[in-house]
């Protein structure tokens, strides 16, 4: 029996290596996956039974601010906290109101290194440059993921890009052992950096203010409580008391024109 050569012997073990490897990432980014589907789906409970009403009480807050300020007309400090008012109840009703993002435009000046960074790699694979059309497509799928990112601007996507292809198995031609051994190793350095990424996608993800939120539903829910509905039902007492703030303020701004009260010393703190 002829033994191995030790390079063959290296190979069947980055060989075996990466067919552990492989299972060990299907199973992490299915879990990514449904991890992710899971706080989709959590977030869309969260808007529909809590969120809207955040968003009409921010809402109601920045109307009375408004009202504030027509019978506060030189108080500068009332003005400003009108205009923050404003801006968190546009904030709220964004995030509560997907549609209200429909639309916008994003205009992107590229710097000088994200410039660097995508020429550089649209040279290297740039489809026209393919042999045969299986690594053509391949190519345009590439092509396409680089001018997403430069189009949004992620110059850190754009980094890693580039870092990746560099580093591709893909790139190591030829069929001899050595070959086929740093196609492994190169295969080994990606399904690991993709394992690192989702690590630490995790644990972002664990840190989110959703996802504790989430958590917090869940203990109160074993225990027989409704979070969601609790805070649905505060906020919603909250905006009552809001309403009839916002009525009397506003009553007051159409009976007291606001220049009368510096004139008569009107003190409205009774109507708030």
């Amino acid at each position: 029996m002829i033994s191995l050569a030790p390079e063959e012997i290296e190979l069947n073990k980055k060989l075996a290596l990466i067919e552990r490897l492989r299972d060990r990432l299907a199973d992490r980014e299915e879990e990514m996956a449904d991890l992710k589907a899971e706080l989709e789906q959590f977030e869309a409970q969260y808007t529909m039974e809590v969120g809207r009403y955040y968003a009409e009480l921010d809402e109601i807050e920045a109307q009375i601010a408004e009202e504030e300020v027509k019978l506060n007309p030189a108080d500068e400090e009332i003005k400003k906290k009108a205009e923050e008012a404003r801006r968190r109840a546009e904030e709220s009703a964004a995030q509560a109101d997907e549609e209200a993002w429909e639309g916008c435009t994003f205009k992107w000046q590229p710097t000088v290194e994200a410039k660097k960074a995508y020429h550089k790699l649209a040279r290297l694979i740039h489809p026209d440059l393919a042999v045969g059309d299986e690594e053509r497509d391949r190519r345009h799928g590439l092509m396409a993921e680089l001018n997403e990112a430069y189009s949004a601007g992620d110059q850190n996507l754009l980094n890693k890009l580039v870092e990746e292809y560099r580093d591709s198995p893909e790139l190591i031609k030829g069929d001899t052992v050595g070959d086929r051994l740093v196609r492994a190793i190169r295969q080994i350095a990606q399904v690991k950096r993709r394992l690192r990424e989702l690590r630490e996608e995790r644990l972002t993800v664990e840190l989110s203010e959703l996802y504790v939120l989430r958590g917090k539903v869940r203990s109160e829910m074993l225990e027989g409580r409704n979070l969601l509905r609790q805070m649905a039902e505060r906020t919603k007492t909250h905006i009552k008391k809001a309403e009839r703030r916002f009525s009397n303020l506003k009553q007051a701004n159409e009976v007291v024109p606001a220049a009368s009260n510096e004139r008569f010393g009107l003190d409205v703190s009774a109507l708030k």
